[in-house]
């Protein structure tokens, strides 16, 4: 395809509009009789001014500084113009001048690709996914201050070796508020994210080469945290004389006994508690973190914790089953809840859908087919996850296994089977 029959650069100074005897210069970008105009912002004396050498007259230190910018100009000017039809892009005067300013997609930045993708994300993303890439955007722009000395680099500089500088950074990079360095996988996650807007560039056409071909995650395995039956019966029966603390016992103890999230259960309404197939009290809902729709039958104890705050003014006030809290005041309160009932583990509200998974499902024979359904899990792979962990339900099974294996042994026909076989 041919990308232009025509090309040239032009100096020209505006002597029509001059303002104190001083013009203002300008480079006119011809392509194909097309023309594109760029303030130089210089200016000359109108005497001064050469129209038919479209230079600056006189051999002063004023007139040479000029000159040689101009001259400087037209070779820049030029290379703009060569080096896209060496990349074989369709040439426009526009295209050539978009190029020289650095507006074109060859001089997108780092922080050009997470701006569109914040813009374009906002209303789309969850709050809780959007706010993860603002941290990742925060992390970014100190390493670029730390490492390179600068806010921003071009997305075309980007390589392996900023990739693995960056996974250094993060790994000795100590929080102001706390001094625990970030643990393997939350390394990963930020430099997922940042995949994520590379890609998303690449896509755009921002960037043609991709500088995480040779770089592979390392993600290490963690077992799922959960309580077993003894510790949720334990926090089940604590009576707590704070309200606060009853409340936040009340919220992760009907998780457990419905796999719901934080978010899903404050957003909780007496809309979503329906009649199921089976007659009985089911939970309808949509998750707010993959919006893919839930159907949950309630298990009796959560069923008393729903009753339990029926007649609550707080929660008729604001519109749900249950009084708000947030996430922040709930997981600190759960610390709280752990010391009392001498709970060594790390306990957030997040355990309580692990838990849900663990003790309540797959422990008592349920089939993973369906807990994976309950969980909402698109792929029964991510619910696998919870069934390597549950080393009683495997005794159990072992148990069972080596029971039958006696019963045969005992049996009388059995043996005589064998010995014919």
């Amino acid at each position: 395809m041919k990308t232009s029959a025509t090309f040239s650069i032009l100096f020209w100074a505006d002597l029509s509009r001059a303002n104190g005897n001083q013009a203002s210069i300008y480079a006119r970008i011809t392509v194909n009789g097309k023309r594109a105009t760029i303030s130089l912002k210089r200016k000359t004396l109108i005497n001064d001014w050469d129209v038919h050498k479209n230079r600056v007259r006189g051999t002063n230190q004023k007139a040479r500084i000029l000159n040689s910018y101009l001259d400087e100009t037209y070779s820049h000017l030029f290379k703009c113009y060569s080096d896209l039809k060496t990349e074989h892009k369709y040439i426009t005067a526009q295209a050539i001048k978009a190029r020289y300013l650095g507006e074109d997609d060859m001089h997108r930045t780092v922080m050009d690709i997470i701006d569109y993708h914040n813009e374009d994300m906002a209303g789309k993303l969850k709050w809780g996914t959007q706010k993860n890439y603002f941290t990742t955007q925060k992390y970014i722009s100190r390493f670029l201050l730390k490492s390179f000395k600068t806010s921003d680099v071009y997305l075309r500089e980007l390589d392996y070796h900023f990739i693995i500088k960056f996974e250094k950074y993060l790994r000795g990079y100590v929080p102001e508020d706390h001094q625990k360095r970030m643990e393997n996988n939350t390394v990963m996650k930020h430099i997922a994210r940042l995949r994520k807007l590379i890609n998303l560039a690449r896509k755009l056409g921002w960037i043609e080469r991709d500088p995480f071909i040779n770089f592979k995650s390392k993600y290490i395995k963690n077992e799922r945290g959960f309580l077993s039956l003894e510790e949720l019966q334990e926090i089940e029966s604590k009576t707590f004389t704070i309200p606060r603390m009853e409340l936040v016992r009340d919220l992760f103890v009907f998780s457990c006994y419905t796999s719901l999230s934080y978010i899903d259960v404050i957003h909780l309404t007496s809309d979503n508690i329906c009649i199921g197939i089976d007659g009985e009290l089911w939970i309808y809902y949509n998750r707010e973190k993959t919006t893919k729709p839930i159907r949950i039958p309630l298990l009796p104890k959560a069923l008393q914790i729903i009753e339990k705050y029926r007649s609550n003014r707080k929660s008729i006030a604001q519109g749900g089953v249950f009084p708000r809290i947030s996430n922040q005041k709930l997981n600190s309160y759960l610390k709280e809840i752990a010391d009392v009932c001498g709970i060594k583990k790390n306990l957030t509200f997040h355990i309580a859908r692990h838990t849900f998974a663990t003790t309540v499902t797959l422990s008592n024979g349920m089939p993973i087919e369906t807990v994976s359904k309950l969980l909402g899990h698109s792929r029964i792979s991510t619910t696998q996850i919870y069934a390597k962990v549950i080393e009683r339900k495997v005794s159990d099974d072992m148990q069972i296994l080596r029971g039958q294996f006696k019963k045969m042994e005992n049996n009388p026909l059995s043996k005589t089977a064998s010995k014919n076989l």
